[in-house]
């Protein structure tokens, strides 16, 4: 309800200048919602889904039950495997929903919208200021107190701006009449001027005066046609636009634009073949034949169309251009027109092809954001309204910037209809599929404290290496026995930290911890865990330790 609800309140700030003004009622607005509400459904679907799974699995993993039930031997895949099949039965819920009830209910939107469009602004003159929502008229006010109009000016031009008539009042009142068809304007003690000519007479190039009428009044009432019920309009014309089609009809669609595409460039070719310059024959002064035989090819002709066009006279030279550039303007403006009609059949194709595909985009985003979701919130183990809510926003916003994207590139034709419309789920599928894997191989990767302790020990090892060269071992070997210390806790201790620590032990003196260390190993039985090559040689005084470490390899531990 949240997504829809959101959704919706996007589409109002969209459309809210259609509705400022009309006056429309609670039940009209209340019936336009709904049919809003219903028909941004598949979009929601997917959304509530991405926000769903992150709260369902942060939940699970903050509460450590999600690592309780991998302990018991429960993988994420068997965990996620109601979900998926729950999911997958949306999705075939959503598709349905976008085939059979979506234009239906879209066919109800618009027309609704339509007809708010088209509905009589309400009637609310302000003060000092023309209100020209009235059509054929504007009305200027000065003041308004008790329901009356004080200092009153109307400039009428419904028979046409060079029959202005203009009306001046010291005060009126306007109401509607029973109907609410029309209005009644009361004026009090006034004048009227009004053009008497025929603006489709006038002369005014001349220096003739205009007759004019001058009308003084001590009380005019104006009857001005002004519908203030609201009339919906018949949802006919929506019928046959791809809004109000379903899949079948969609296609359906499409490949009767093709065909009428093939058609009429098959007519448009056949045309251009029967009435070219291959198959006329150009008389003139001299009753030239340029070409002879249609069904040769252009290059086998072997005329000098110079030296022809040399020996007429100069009248029939000028005929003859004149009638070439008419010819060629003919038939690059007939082109112009095949094109303009061809691009404009494919456009219509693009706009089906683009809804029906969009329909199958949607429904498959339920699976997308369900394998982003839930292992996402395994990796963050957060729940609740906080970091779920803020992830679901920033991946609903990527989604719909990289869908939008393929939206307007498939609209204008630069890419295929299915290229444009499957961008978003060829980005974020691949995306789903890398948070599942790191989701059930136990990654950190969203685990802020994971960053912090790596960086703690690349901070201790470069301090180590640090104080070494400064010939500062104390610092060196105190540094060295934290870094030891934490990563033999974490179990993240490696064969060149634990080389290092033992070298600096030896060096400063530390023989008990070195023969401790020693022992340690020893007690692995295991040979490849024995001191490296680097422990020998420092300890046979065969490498210094600044040698070692300027060599590079403990830069990496």
């Amino acid at each position: 309800m949240a997504a829809v609800f959101i959704l919706v309140m996007q589409f109002m700030f969209r459309y809210v200048d259609d509705f400022v003004g009309k006056g429309v009622g609670v039940l009209v607005l209340g019936e336009f919602l709904f049919y809003a509400a219903l028909s941004v459904v598949p979009l929601a679907l997917p959304l509530s889904i991405l926000l769903g799974s992150l709260m369902t699995f942060g939940n699970l993993g903050e509460r450590l039950e999600l690592l309780a039930m991998k302990a018991a031997g429960i993988s994420l895949f068997k965990i996620m495997k109601s979900l998926i099949i729950l999911i997958a039965m949306v999705s075939l819920g959503s598709l349905y929903f976008a085939n059979n009830i979506l234009p239906k209910t879209q066919v109800k939107m618009w027309t609704l919208l339509f007809s708010i469009r088209e509905a009589s602004p309400e009637l609310d003159i302000p003060q000092g200021a023309f209100y020209s929502k009235i059509t054929g008229r504007n009305i200027y006010v000065e003041t308004k107190r008790n329901g009356l109009l004080y200092n009153v000016a109307i400039y009428d031009y419904s028979k046409g701006f060079s029959n202005t008539s203009i009306i001046l009042a010291d005060t009126g009142s306007l109401k509607l009449t029973e109907d609410k068809k029309h209005l009644v304007l009361t004026l009090i003690n006034g004048e009227s001027f009004e053009n008497l000519q025929d603006a489709a007479k006038d002369n005014y190039t001349n220096s003739k005066i205009i007759p004019y009428r001058r009308e003084t009044f001590s009380r005019k009432e104006l009857i001005i046609d002004f519908d203030a019920n609201f009339n919906e309009l018949d949802s006919k014309f929506l019928e046959d636009q791809y809004v109000a089609k379903d899949i079948k009809a969609l296609t359906q669609t499409v490949d009767s634009i093709a065909l009428r595409i093939g058609t009429i460039t098959a007519i448009e070719k056949e045309h251009l073949q029967k009435n070219s310059y291959f198959n006329r024959t150009n008389q003139g002064a001299e009753s030239m034949t340029l070409f002879k035989d249609s069904t040769s090819k252009i290059e086998n002709y072997n005329y000098n169309l110079q030296s022809k066009f040399s020996h007429l006279t100069n009248s029939n030279k000028k005929k003859a251009l004149t009638s070439a550039q008419g010819k060629i303007k003919t038939v690059v403006d007939r082109q112009r027109r095949h094109n303009a009609d061809v691009e404009w059949l494919k456009s219509e194709s693009r706009r089906h092809e683009i809804e029906k595909y969009k329909r199958y985009t949607l429904a498959f985003a339920c699976f997308i954001f369900l394998f982003i979701g839930a292992p996402l919130g395994a990796i963050i183990r957060k729940g609740g309204m906080g970091m779920p809510v803020v992830l679901s926003t920033i991946l609903f916003i990527i989604y719909y910037i990289i869908d939008n994207t393929g939206y307007k590139m498939a609209r204008e034709g630069l890419w295929e209809v299915w290229q444009g419309m499957w961008l978003s789920a060829a980005i974020l599928l691949p995306f789903g599929i890398l948070l599942t894997y790191m989701a059930a191989t136990e990654s950190s990767i969203m685990n802020g404290e994971s960053y912090i302790m790596q960086y703690g020990y690349i901070l201790h090892v470069q301090q180590t290496l640090s104080s070494i060269m400064q010939d500062d071992l104390d610092s060196a070997y105190e540094t060295a026995t934290k870094l030891y210390d934490n990563l033999s806790m974490t179990g993240g201790l490696t064969i060149q930290t634990r080389d290092l620590y033992a070298i600096l032990a030896w060096a400063t003196g530390d023989k008990e911890s070195f023969e401790a260390l020693e022992k340690e190993i020893e007690s692995y039985g295991d040979e490849s865990i024995a001191f490296s090559s680097d422990v020998t040689d420092f300890k046979a005084g065969k490498v210094t330790l600044k040698e070692l470490v300027e060599s590079g390899r403990y830069d990496v531990i």
